[in-house]
């Protein structure tokens, strides 16, 4: 079992930055894909980014691509989501997730946080 809360969320205007986290707690976080999805109201959830076992690898939705950075420490055994140059469109929930597999499939992850609410206003 591995438990996920993450932290960070609030409200930022259009340009700014905010850096979220998602701690893991459990056994075996570094054996994980960890990735950052989010869900806007009235829309299914999307995803954002995924990074490997180890962090050598990583992938972004073309939307974020170039202005957030997925990065983990797993002696903290925590993931982080840098978000840079926030856009009103980015406003949703956040959600952290661990899975077996480098996917950007939501079904694909076996544990989820609770989500962080990130408002970007205008």
């Amino acid at each position: 079992q591995v438990q996920l809360v993450e932290s960070g969320g609030g409200l930022v205007q259009a340009g700014g930055s905010l850096r979220l986290s998602c701690a893991a707690s459990g056994r075996s976080f570094s054996s994980y894909a960890m990735g950052w999805f989010r869900q806007a109201p009235g829309k299914e959830r999307e995803f954002v980014a995924v990074i490997t076992t180890r962090g050598a690898s990583t992938n972004y939705a073309d939307s974020v691509k170039g202005r957030f950075s997925i990065f983990r420490d797993n002696t903290k055994n925590t993931v982080y989501l840098q978000m840079n140059s926030l856009k009103p469109e980015d406003t949703a929930v956040y959600y952290c997730a661990a899975g077996g597999y480098f996917t950007i499939t939501p079904s694909r992850y076996n544990y989820w946080g609770q989500g962080t609410q990130v408002t970007v206003s205008s």
